[in-house]
């Protein structure tokens, strides 16, 4: 079964049988607020994550998220929660400092 750990909300599990939708969707459909200023349409940068573990288990990047590596926005370790799923096994991200909300507590 799917897994998402987000290791700086307290290490944060959410498990899914789907592998239909966006780890954004996922985060969102537990309760759980993930920053994305455009709409979860992919033009801005604000639902990337910062993958620890698990690159193996996602999509393949999107047209999207290589115009954005091209132009530096994205480093090697960072995905687009709105352009990627999480295909199988487990995945474990952390919100990028300049993306998280002031209303939650985040660890380290």
């Amino acid at each position: 079964m799917p897994r998402i750990v987000i290791q700086n909300l307290g290490n944060l599990s959410i498990d899914s049988e789907r592998t239909d939708r966006k780890v954004i969707e996922l985060i969102h459909e537990n309760g759980t607020d993930w920053m994305h200023a455009c709409g979860k349409k992919g033009r801005c940068t604000t639902c990337k994550m910062i993958v620890v573990k698990g690159l193996e288990n996602l999509s393949p990047e999107t047209e999207v998220e290589l115009i954005y590596r091209r132009q530096h926005r994205l480093r090697t370790n960072e995905r687009l929660s709105c352009q990627t799923q999480l295909l199988e096994g487990e995945l474990i991200i952390r919100v990028a400092e300049i993306n998280k909300f002031p209303h939650l507590a985040y660890t380290e």
